[in-house]
């Protein structure tokens, strides 16, 4: 069985910039990559596998031909994938947004799942800050007023951030990346985004893109939450590890490794996937046989897989799976 390279789906909205090309070596006829979708499942952007015996079909299907075994236990509780992990260039602000729970989602949006997410920073231009929550706590009435007078930012916290900061965004959050920002995300498997501030800019058909101020202020949390989250980082021999985030959909692990990380074989509880933010590494499995990560690269390894290695003199790799929570 091989670790299976991801081709990302990519997306140019208009805040997008050139660093995933530039810098990460992503390949896109696009003018502008925003965001290069690194792992995804949902119609809007497929990811495509690119090595072994299931080169160029989707993801989606790969896992669909042998579900369980390939998403893990954690996973097959739900009735689709439910993770989406993206890399996303902001060269300008993004607009002022929030998420709805899977609960609202699924009524008023089809069926489609709610969003919570997280956010960690790869990179960042010095004084870069985004939005998260309030500055202080407010009424819904207020929020109402604030989205209808003009004077949202006036609530809106702005908090400077550093490269290798974390943020953990529940649905009903209220955020937005800053310009300057370079950002891993790892959210649920959605697509749904309520937009309530966007600085009058016009969308590629000379139209203000549309708000969605009504379903915002149904969803949006109007109260302050703290806005980082990691954990301190564990000692290993030849590596660390900090768990940056963990939810019911998602657990994510912060490596930064030096030597080499041995891992065990999962035993079907999750799959693994694997997301090079800085530097590169080796992959060695099967007693010696070994696959290159580059900095930029994606990896996917079933929860049937078995035990591996990364080595690397330097570099940082985000691990997700989704585990059995109680």
């Amino acid at each position: 069985m091989e670790p299976l390279k991801l081709s990302p789906a990519f997306q140019d909205y208009i805040w997008g910039g050139t660093r995933l090309r530039d810098e990460f070596g992503k390949e896109s006829k696009l003018d502008r990559i925003a965001e290069s979708w690194e792992l995804s499942c949902h119609p809007a952007g497929l990811t495509t596998i690119i090595n072994s015996v299931n080169k160029g079909q989707t993801l989606k299907e790969y896992l669909e031909q042998d579900w369980e075994a390939r998403v893990g236990e954690g996973a097959a509780r739900f009735s689709a994938f439910p993770v989406m992990i993206k890399l996303i260039d902001a060269c300008q602000d993004l607009s002022v947004q929030v998420h709805p729970d899977d609960r609202y989602a699924r009524e008023h949006e089809n069926g489609e799942n709610g969003k919570t997410e997280c956010w960690y920073i790869v990179d960042c231009e010095e004084g870069a800050a985004l939005a998260y929550g309030f500055n202080r706590d407010l009424t819904r009435e207020e929020f109402r007023a604030a989205l209808t007078d003009g004077t949202l930012l006036d609530y809106v916290r702005l908090v400077p951030v550093h490269k290798g900061d974390v943020f953990f965004i529940e649905a009903g959050t209220l955020h937005a990346i800053g310009a300057g920002i370079l950002v891993a995300e790892i959210q649920q498997n959605s697509n749904v985004t309520y937009r309530v501030f966007d600085y009058e800019r016009v969308g590629a058909d000379g139209k203000p893109r549309e708000l969605q101020i009504e379903k915002a202020v149904d969803v949006t949390k109007t109260w302050t939450a703290p806005p980082r989250m990691k954990r301190p980082p564990m000692q290993h021999e030849g590596y660390t590890s900090a768990v940056i985030a963990d939810c019911m959909y998602f657990t994510v692990t912060e490596l930064n490794i030096f030597e080499e990380a041995a891992f065990a074989e999962s035993n079907g509880k999750s799959y693994t996937h694997l997301l090079c933010t800085e530097g590169d590494a080796a992959l060695i499995y099967e007693e010696g046989v070994v696959m290159p990560i580059a900095k930029g690269e994606s990896v996917f390894l079933p929860a049937n897989f078995g035990a591996y290695t990364l080595r690397s003199k330097h570099c940082t790799i985000l691990m997700t799976q989704t585990l059995a929570h109680d």
